[in-house]
């Protein structure tokens, strides 16, 4: 390929930043499951708690 051939590439668009406040639901998101799945471990296996 010769070297004086012009390249028009579009430019790839800048990396939003992350919305604060999803990352804030997210994380209560997973705080929430780890509890519930916590609380149907203890009510399926029986376990009496600590």
């Amino acid at each position: 390929m010769s070297d004086n051939v012009i390249k028009f590439r579009k430019p790839k668009p800048p990396r939003k930043a992350p919305n604060p406040i999803l990352r804030k639901l997210m994380i209560i998101a997973v705080v929430i499951i780890v509890f519930a799945a916590a609380w149907a471990y203890f009510q399926v296996t029986g376990a009496p708690a600590p």
